[in-house]
């Protein structure tokens, strides 16, 4: 079975920096895309970033130039750098791979269970 955990959340300062990381588990083969996603208290799930196996990445016009995602393809990890935050970024944070080839079998998302990510002004 795959499973996606992600570590990094927390409380900051408006101004300040956060590092959230992702990990894929399980006997994995490829991972097509993975992201991360956001959800806001009375809002619904949105997209912050993504980044394919070619390293090709999108992110959402909110969060450009403040934060980078990353990937390591050989550890199955993905990071966002999250620089300059604000408190409209208090979210929970959620991990996702896509297009998951693995041992047992094709899964076509993976979940995590979410970081929540707090910034006080």
């Amino acid at each position: 079975q795959v499973q996606v955990v992600e570590s990094g959340g927390g409380l900051v300062q408006a101004g300040g920096s956060l590092r959230l990381s992702c990990a894929a588990s399980g006997t994995i083969f490829s991972i097509n895309a993975m992201g991360w996603y956001r959800q806001a208290p009375g809002k619904q799930r949105e997209l912050v970033a993504a980044v394919t196996s070619g390293r090709n990445t999108h992110y959402a016009d909110s969060v450009k130039g403040r934060f980078t995602i990353s990937r390591d393809n050989a550890k199955n990890t993905v990071y966002l750098q999250m620089n300059s935050l604000k408190p409209e970024d208090t979210a929970v944070y959620y991990c996702n791979a896509q297009d998951v080839v693995a041992g047992k079998g094709w899964y076509p998302e993976v979940w995590g269970q979410g970081t929540l990510v707090t910034v006080s002004s």
